[in-house]
């Protein structure tokens, strides 16, 4: 079977989707990745576990009526050429003009990967109502026909009905998120020395950074040797990205050690001792979340959709309410002043992401999903049954809701 899939930048097809394209290849399937930008070094893994890499244009932000018209037109000769048996797409703009192009090209199997809502569906959007309609109706039409829809929490398929995005008896499966690569994260054991504060994500307001920060500073006043990092990348182009002066701001004024975008984040989380996201972005189940949870690190994160469902309350970590620093900072006090809950959280992370968000097994759910399963299998069947068990709110096997 030939299967093809559409992504929006050329790094996630190797950093977020690497693994199930490389089962996709053990199980048999011919795989074409398919990204806007041609980055030689993803080409070049990708090429590695044998799978074939194209070019197609596409904005990864805003809207231009002409230039989404191109990316469609340019989606449906692909597909032409291709004749692919199945196409996957995940991200915004490769679920909408990748489901429209499938329409006009003849494809039946599309499928999508729901990954969050995304800036539209969070607080910071709340004015630009009508963008969020135009981007509903360009979601029901991309997903018009889509055998599966996959999504990452217990929330998202009631905001896409009530949204108008789907309909109640839409083919949506919940999956607990992408997975982590407990390969790559493994368990790291909680290191000596000052409490260290870890938070990884794009930079940008409704990550939660300014909060972030000023809980940081409240720690810091009576508590001066804990530490306090940050790794992120600006984005400016986001409607709530940090721009230069604000990150130039953030890093003269808060404790905070900001680092540049770096791919040794294993190494970053071995060295710290609790991880924290206070989020208000509409996420799905963020890949950072499930990458501490593997190398056995607590979590301090919001109440929010896909957040709440990787953590249980005063088990593996904290859910605090969002835009709040100071409850953050007494989520953070808690753990400074006991050791000894911080080890037995780092165990119960570690338990988690092993029978839940195991990559292999998460992968294998998928597949089976989507009907791609090979005589290759990492993961057994009663592994994928089991996958789940632990969570409040997770799903107990791929499931229909």
């Amino acid at each position: 079977m030939k299967v093809v899939v559409l992504s929006s930048l050329a790094f996630s097809l190797v950093n977020f989707r690497g693994r199930l394209l490389e089962e996709m290849r053990l199980a048999g399937h011919e795989v074409v990745a398919v990204a806007p930008d041609d980055d030689p070094r993803v080409r070049a893994k990708l090429a590695e576990i044998g799978v074939r890499f194209r070019t197609v244009s596409m904005a990864r932000t805003g809207i231009n009526v002409f230039a989404d018209i191109g990316t469609i037109h340019a989606l449906v000769s692909l597909l032409r050429t291709e004749r692919p048996d199945a196409v996957v797409a995940y991200t915004q703009k490769p679920i909408i003009y990748g489901g429209i192009a499938c329409r006009i090209a003849g494809i039946d199997r599309f499928y999508a990967l729901m990954s969050g809502l995304g800036y539209l569906f969070s607080e910071a959007a709340s004015n630009r109502r009508l963008l969020r309609r135009i981007f509903c109706q360009l979601y029901r039409a991309g997903l018009k026909r889509a055998r599966r829809i996959f999504v990452f929490n217990s929330d998202d398929r009631a905001d896409m009905i009530a949204a108008g995005i789907v309909n109640p008896d839409a083919p949506v499966v919940e999956v607990p998120g992408s997975g982590v690569d407990l390969d790559r994260f493994q368990r790291a054991p909680l290191p000596e020395g000052a409490i260290h504060f870890l938070m990884i994500g794009r930079l940008m307001r409704d990550k939660g950074v300014w909060e972030y920060a000023q809980a940081a500073a409240m720690i810091a006043a009576h508590h001066p040797a804990v530490r306090f990092s940050l790794i992120g990348r600006v984005e400016q182009s986001n409607p709530t990205g940090l721009e230069e002066a604000d990150l130039a701001r953030l890093k003269q004024e808060s404790p905070v050690d900001v680092i540049d975008e770096t791919d040794d984040i294993p190494a970053y989380l071995a060295r710290s001792h609790v991880f924290v996201l206070p989020t208000y972005y509409r996420e799905g189940l963020p890949r950072t979340i499930l990458e501490a949870l593997a190398v056995g690190r607590p979590v301090i994160t919001t109440d929010t959709p896909g957040c709440r469902d990787a953590v249980r309350q005063s088990e593996n970590g904290f859910l605090v309410p969002p835009r709040d620093a100071g409850a953050l900072a007494e989520a953070m006090r808690t753990l400074i002043s006991n050791r000894e809950l911080i080890q037995q959280m780092s165990q119960k992370s570690r338990l988690l992401a092993e029978t839940v968000y195991d990559v292999r097994k998460v992968n294998a759910l998928l597949m089976k999903e989507m009907g791609l399963r090979g005589p290759c299998r990492t993961a057994s069947d009663s592994e994928v049954s089991s996958a789940g068990h632990t969570l409040r709110a997770a799903p107990q096997t791929p499931r229909a809701v």
